[in-house]
Formats: structure tokens, C-alpha cells, sequence
């Protein structure tokens, strides 16, 4: 099984001692490993993505500012990438415990908190 959570970070460079660079903003992709369904972590998207967006952006931004080391503008998801394996363990593990997610059907839980941002690979 493997799962990614895909994000368009923006970051600065603030160099130091008389050096420059330009550009000093750039963008690139950030890719957090999805926990196994079950195991400690896996609800990731529950506790921090909303209708495919973030639910708390400066939250989030500040997160990945730690993990980065520098000075982040912006983060934005984009998707979920996964093979099969994991998304139908992950379908399966929300569909064990639907009342946690506040819905009737793992495809509600989905499109909640993933919008359409789900790229399988085959």
C-alpha cells in the first residue's frame, strides 16, 4: 500500500549575510506519507482537510514552516495520491466506523473532507 497527501507549498528565502537571491519566493510540491488506515494517524484527512481544502490554513502553514525551516507564504492541498490497495483499506476502515465521520456512506466521507481530489494509480 501507498498513500501520499500532496500540497503547492510557497516558501521564502531570506538569506543572510549580504548575499541575495531571485527569485526569493518559490513553489514546489510537498508530499506527507498517508498512515496506513487503522493505524495511529490514519483520520489525517478528517482532522485537517475540508471540501479538499484545509481547514486551518495558518495552522497548517506553521506546520510545515517547521518541517521546511523556512518561511512559508502558502499551503494549499491538491490531492491524495494512492494505489488501490490503500484507497479501498481506507474505504474500508471509514466505512467500519461511519458515525465518527458524521455521515451515511464512506462516498459522503469522501467528497467531505476530500472534495474531488483523489488521484488513484493504477
Amino acid at each position: 500500500m501507498d498513500a501520499a497527501y500532496v500540497f503547492a507549498v510557497r516558501f521564502r528565502l531570506e538569506p543572510t549575510g549580504g548575499v541575495r537571491v531571485d527569485p526569493q519566493v518559490f513553489e514546489t510540491r510537498l508530499r506527507r506519507p498517508a498512515d496506513p488506515p487503522g493505524d495511529p494517524g490514519w483520520r489525517f484527512f478528517r482532522d485537517n482537510l475540508w471540501r479538499g481544502d484545509l481547514g486551518d490554513p495558518v495552522r497548517f502553514r506553521s506546520v510545515v514552516e517547521d518541517a521546511l525551516d523556512v518561511p512559508v507564504e502558502s499551503v494549499e492541498y491538491r490531492s491524495l495520491e494512492t494505489d488501490r490497495e490503500y484507497y479501498e483499506a481506507l474505504q474500508a476502515e471509514i466505512a467500519a466506523d461511519l458515525a465518527q465521520f458524521n455521515a451515511d456512506t464512506t462516498t459522503e466521507v469522501l467528497n467531505k473532507y476530500l472534495g474531488s481530489s483523489v488521484e488513484l494509480r493504477e
